[in-house]
């Protein structure tokens, strides 16, 4: 557990920020340069939440695919040798133990934590610690990356509120549910897995194309005055509800991207 006195410290400022006991909160940080300990902000933010409040992170992890950004820019410049060498000793996705890869130190630390869930996908899962942990991360199909189906749809439909520190709306996962609702197109997917029998396969599936490449332009058009802004670590944060977020991107998506 964190420190008494720095999780006082950021306790208060957090609900500075807006976060009220009871809440459902999806949090994307980058603690580089706040001086800010993962474990710290992480038990300031569940003290925050309360008993019935619930944490959620995403614990994604793209460096299980052959089909990731991830997975090209490992490869690039390599021979096809060494290129099938190294998806040949890819390892297979593991919920309890796979780390998650570019979510930052307080993801891990919401993963690892004592009583954490994660969700099932073998690339985009969540992990949450709280009183809804469990019910909003059990259903996680495999052909819906970040749709209705998966944990970011049920914290749409649970009113979950969202928590960015130190990050930009180009990491705002919330706005990908939009992307379902205006009919994106769709792409092929691979990864590996484990088998149910033991050892690992790969698995191909379709799902929507996922694209942030103009999510901060549908963040600097959020302008509802919804959000409520402060500081965590002497560097921007922000709070705002998800069901806003997604709204005003399906509305974004549709004049522009449509």
């Amino acid at each position: 557990m964190a420190d008494a006195g720095d999780r006082t410290f950021l306790t208060r400022a957090v609900r500075e920020l807006g976060v009220e006991q009871g809440m459902t909160l999806l949090v994307h940080a980058s603690l580089h340069a706040t001086g800010l300990h993962a474990d710290a902000l992480r038990d300031a933010l569940l003290e925050a939440l309360g008993e019935d409040g619930t944490l959620v992170v995403p614990a994604f992890t793209a460096g299980n695919s052959d089909t990731s950004p991830a997975y090209r820019a490992r490869v690039r410049g390599m021979t096809p040798e060494q290129s099938a060498a190294l998806r040949a000793d890819m390892p297979a996705f593991d919920p309890v133990h796979t780390p998650t890869q570019g979510m930052g130190r307080l993801a891990e630390a919401v993963r690892t934590a004592e009583g954490a869930v994660r969700s099932a996908h073998p690339q985009t899962s969540f992990a949450a610690v709280g009183r809804r942990a469990g019910e909003l991360l059990a259903g996680h199909p495999l052909t819906s990356h970040l749709g209705e189906d998966s944990p970011l749809g049920a914290l749409y439909r649970a009113g979950a509120h969202v928590v960015m520190i130190n990050v930009d709306f180009a990491v705002c996962t919330s706005f990908h549910l939009a992307e379902y609702r205006t009919g994106a197109p769709l792409r092929t997917y691979r990864c590996v897995v484990q088998r149910p029998g033991g050892g690992k396969e790969w698995t191909e599936y379709t799902d929507v194309e996922l694209d942030d490449g103009d999510f901060d332009a549908i963040g600097a058009a959020f302008t509802w005055g919804m959000e409520q802004k402060g500081q965590l670590g002497g560097r921007p944060a922000r709070l705002f509800s998800i069901k806003d977020a997604v709204d005003h991107a399906v509305s974004w998506m549709t004049e522009k991207r449509c």
